[in-house]
């Protein structure tokens, strides 16, 4: 029989899910799709890179078999979708983090067995996929996969930027209602002694989080991945779901290596939540998120950037550089109106020592979305400089060509 527990859980694991879905807009979405270096490199940071980090830690401190093995399957689970609120909260790449939480999540159900088998029969003898709890592995999956796509079917209907941030608002509430729930019912095992253990315990459990941290840094910097992209997988990497190892261990273990065992998916969820803290503060500071560094941290964490930034992209006008003859520029409108070529054909003037650009390209939407109503605070110019998708080079200093500035609208008009 469901418990209340399970239901309480699930039900505030679906709203955070489905709010921080709702506050991307499915274009942005769909780009994230088609970036496949992004993808790949965070399935295999998720299910490669941080189950080998917890076999060779488990290997090198010879850890007890109890904590050796929790360890295990914490390190081979699938993020948890707190990697969504973290990068929402922190301003990362919100979109890539529920394109890889769907990913993850439907891979988990080979991978993760996959990677317990391997790893848990070659350090300890022992077989854990027989013990894992298949019924609330689906479960969460059917709850993550129903939120991911009725979060992107409302933002997609609704198509307002307002309706965006109020779900980024509800599912900012739905998290952190669901971490002092999570700590609530973490601490009702009684026996579990997390402060007495040995300091191998300790540097065992936490170096996982802390090479994945680095190993996923280097391999997203040398891939030239985006800087909130990088971000993102550095989370998904490194966030795991602590759920399924307490539920591995009530299942495999009794007395004391079941407090041992216990500790383990406690004291890591402690950890990483502190280590990811203090990442996602200084890449911010670092200027790797979509947040201004030069913002409070109040103002920060308030903020959904990701929408306010698509937003100030498509509303903020397009400048153009213009040759000074007329007949120099070729326009076409494509059938559906959306999109703009505007095709530069200028020869260099004897009496103007100037060469122009040769192409640029103006997306624009059939439809416009309602607007936030809530301004971009403090953003510096540098942050959304050549965001809005047109491509221009610069005129010598001796050039006489005219400049205007276009809105949407009235680039159509021209």
């Amino acid at each position: 029989m469901v418990s209340f527990n399970e239901v309480a859980g699930n039900a505030l694991l679906f709203f955070l899910v489905f709010g921080m879905s709702a506050t991307v807009d499915v274009r942005t979405l769909v780009a994230q799709l088609k970036n496949a270096r992004a993808i790949l490199m965070g399935v295999f940071l998720q299910f490669a890179i941080l189950p080998l980090c917890g076999f060779l830690v488990v290997k090198f401190f010879e850890l007890e078999r109890s904590v050796g093995i929790s360890l295990l399957v914490v390190t081979s689970s699938p993020g948890g979708s707190y990697s969504n609120w973290w990068c929402s909260m922190f301003n990362a790449d919100l979109a890539l983090s529920v394109t890889m939480t769907a990913i993850s999540t439907l891979l988990s159900v080979v991978l993760m067995p996959l990677n317990l088998l391997v790893y848990c029969k070659y350090a300890y003898e022992a077989d854990v996929v027989q013990s894992l709890d298949f019924n609330s592995l689906f479960i969460a999956l059917a709850v993550v996969i129903s939120a991911i796509g009725l979060g992107l079917l409302a933002s997609a209907k609704v198509h307002s930027y307002r309706f965006n941030i109020l779900a980024n608002k509800m599912g900012s509430y739905a998290g952190v209602s669901l971490v002092a729930y999570s700590a609530l019912m973490s601490n009702t095992g009684g026996e579990t002694q997390i402060w007495e253990h040995s300091w191998q315990f300790y540097v065992g459990v936490m170096l996982p989080c802390l090479l994945g941290l680095l190993v996923s840094n280097i391999l997203t910097t040398f891939l030239s991945l985006k800087k909130p992209e990088r971000v993102t997988l550095s989370v998904e990497c490194c966030y795991q779901n602590v759920g399924i190892a307490t539920s591995v261990a009530l299942t495999m273990f009794k007395g004391n290596e079941l407090s041992q065992a216990m500790a383990v998916p406690l004291y890591y969820g402690l950890v990483e939540a502190l280590i990811l803290g203090l990442y996602c503060i200084i890449a911010w500071k670092a200027g790797w998120t979509k947040a201004p560094k030069n913002v409070s941290f109040w103002t920060m964490v308030a903020t959904s950037y990701e929408v306010l930034l698509l937003e100030h992209t498509n509303l903020k006008a397009v400048e153009v550089s213009l040759p000074k003859h007329n007949q120099d520029v070729n326009e076409k409108v494509n059938t559906s109106g959306d999109t703009i070529y505007v095709k530069y054909n200028v020869e260099e003037d004897d009496e103007d020592d100037y060469q122009m650009v040769s192409c640029m390209c103006i997306t624009l939407p059939s439809h416009p979305k309602e607007a936030s109503g809530c301004a971009l605070p403090d953003v510096p110019e540098s942050e959304y400089r050549g965001s809005c998708g047109a491509f221009t080079e610069c005129l010598s200093p001796a050039s006489t060509a005219r400049t205007e500035c276009l809105s949407p609208t009235s680039a159509l008009e021209q």
